[in-house]
C-alpha cells in the first residue's frame, strides 16, 4: 500500500520530480548528440545527467512514500532508462542501413 505524501512534501515530490524529468531529457538528448557527432565528453555529460536524474529519483522515491514493490519498479525504470537509449541508437543505425541499402539500383 503506498502512504499518501504529506502536504508539507508536495514541494520536495514536485521538485524531485522535475529533476528527474530533466536529467532524463538532458541524458537522452547528450547520448544522441555524443553518438550523432563521435563526442566522447559529450557522452561523459549524458551519464552524469543521468547520475542527477537518478538521484532525483530516488529522492522522489523517500519523498513520495514508495515502499516494498515499488522500490522494484523504480529499480528496473531507471534501469531501463539507462538502456534504452542504446537500445534505440541500435535500432536506428540498422534502419537507416536497411533504408540505404535497399535504395541500390536493381541488378546491383
Amino acid at each position: 500500500m503506498i502512504e499518501p505524501v504529506a502536504p508539507e512534501d508536495f514541494q520536495r515530490v514536485f521538485a524531485t520530480a522535475a529533476a528527474t524529468v530533466l536529467g532524463g531529457a538532458g541524458y537522452a538528448g547528450l547520448f544522441a548528440w555524443a553518438r550523432l557527432k563521435n563526442r566522447r565528453l559529450w557522452l561523459v555529460g549524458a551519464y552524469m545527467c543521468y547520475a542527477a536524474s537518478a538521484a532525483a529519483m530516488l529522492l522522489l522515491t523517500r519523498a513520495a512514500h514508495l515502499n516494498g514493490a515499488w522500490q522494484g519498479v523504480v529499480v528496473l525504470m531507471l534501469v531501463g532508462y539507462l538502456l534504452a537509449p542504446h537500445g534505440i541508437w541500435h535500432l536506428c543505425v540498422a534502419s537507416h542501413r536497411l533504408e540505404r541499402n535497399s535504395r541500390a539500383p536493381p541488378g546491383d
